[in-house]
């Protein structure tokens, strides 16, 4: 039995990840917070290959190692075979790292191999969940048998964690309230430029390319009311989607360093996301002091209720309405982002990274218990 099993608390955690989005922030997040507590950490990552900057950061962690594999993302993968073969990797990389428990970024993973250790899985998004927000009627089969293999794992993992009550909530709809869901709020440190200078701009960041994210009702808002906003991200994902933004001003993929600039730089922040467990650039921005303006969807409501602008995500003119009207309040600006980092402050990493040790904790008792 792993030394983990015995003591209750893991000396070695394998942890998937993917270079995509915010999957990667949340993992080095977690992996911070392990090393501070020595715990060390395989971070091993499937799908495209981080970019040196992401590499450079990762290096930055003490007990981190960081193991790239060649392996299929579940949402990119062609078959279930693929997916199978990603996680046989995983299996054989935790096995010779002699990892006491396995950390997985997708439920689809977990029940496509045999584990040498516990394993526990974040549920970052899932497709169910996603078509429900997103589509009506029933999914192609390219999504049916996803989402299989995703309920397959959610019912193997030890332990499922979501990253917000209102996606706990969704997954418990979509796989079964049989299915316990742990929901611990992903957490991020705040960054701290050199300067801040703050200008009567709009900003947003992440997948421009994903529809869940409906930068398309951005950029209509932006042309509607001649608005000038400003996003940063990919407007091309790994899997072949792209989009036109053609009123947003694209900054394409910017660093860390750079994303942190335009927070401090930028007094709004724009999400007009149908789907979104957490929103991970939204806590960003709101860590900077940027005032909010977001979907009026369960999530954002869930997170940012009170310290927030919330509009209809299908409403273009409504968006653009406010935001305009934000631009035009220097008063409600400044009050309204100190209200945005005032509830920033309740999702910081060390609370994420606490709370996420509980569940390793509770899953490694269990396990102590049944092997008496």
């Amino acid at each position: 039995m792993p030394a983990g099993a015995m003591t209750g608390r893991p000396r070695r955690i394998l942890l998937s990840a993917d270079a995509v989005g915010g999957v990667w922030q949340y993992s080095l997040e977690l992996a911070q917070g392990f090393s501070r507590r020595g715990i060390a950490v395989i971070l091993a990552v499937l799908g495209p290959s981080p970019a040196d900057d992401l590499i450079a950061r990762a290096g930055e962690i003490e007990t981190l190692s960081l193991v790239v594999l060649d392996g299929q993302l579940d949402w990119t993968a062609a078959t279930p075979a693929d997916v199978e073969r990603s996680a046989a990797s995983l299996s054989a990389l935790a096995a010779r790292e002699e990892a006491d428990l396995i950390h997985l970024h997708s439920p689809a993973l977990a029940g496509a191999t045999r584990w040498p250790a516990p394993v526990i899985v974040t549920a970052h998004s899932c497709l169910a969940t996603w078509w429900r927000t997103m589509r009506e009627g029933p999914m192609p089969s390219d999504f049916v048998w996803r989402v299989e293999q995703t309920a397959a794992g959610m019912r193997s993992a030890e332990a499922i964690i979501a990253p917000s009550r209102s996606f706990a909530m969704a997954l418990a709809e979509a796989y079964g309230s049989d299915i316990p869901v742990i929901p611990i709020r992903n957490g991020r440190t705040p960054a701290h430029p050199a300067a801040v200078c703050r200008e009567a701009l709009i900003f947003t960041a992440g997948r421009l390319w994903d529809e869940g994210k409906n930068m398309i009702a951005l950029d209509h808002a932006a042309a509607l009311h001649d608005l000038r906003i400003f996003a940063a991200g990919s407007d091309k994902g790994p899997h072949g989607a792209s989009i036109a933004l053609p009123h947003l001003t694209l900054l394409g993929r910017l660093n860390d360093a750079d994303v942190t600039g335009w927070h401090h730089r930028a007094s709004v922040y724009a999400s007009t996301a149908l789907y979104e467990p957490f929103g991970l650039s939204v806590l960003e921005a709101a860590q900077a002091g940027c005032v909010l303006v977001l979907s009026d969807i369960p999530t954002f409501r869930e997170l940012w209720g009170g310290a927030a602008y919330f509009v209809p995500p299908d409403d273009p003119d409504a968006i653009g309405w406010a935001l305009r009207h934000v631009l035009a309040e220097p008063y409600g600006l400044a009050s309204r982002g100190a209200d945005a980092r005032t509830r920033a402050d309740r999702y910081g990493s060390e609370r994420m990274t606490a709370e996420t040790l509980d569940a390793y904790g509770a899953v490694l008792a269990k396990r102590h218990m049944a092997a008496e």
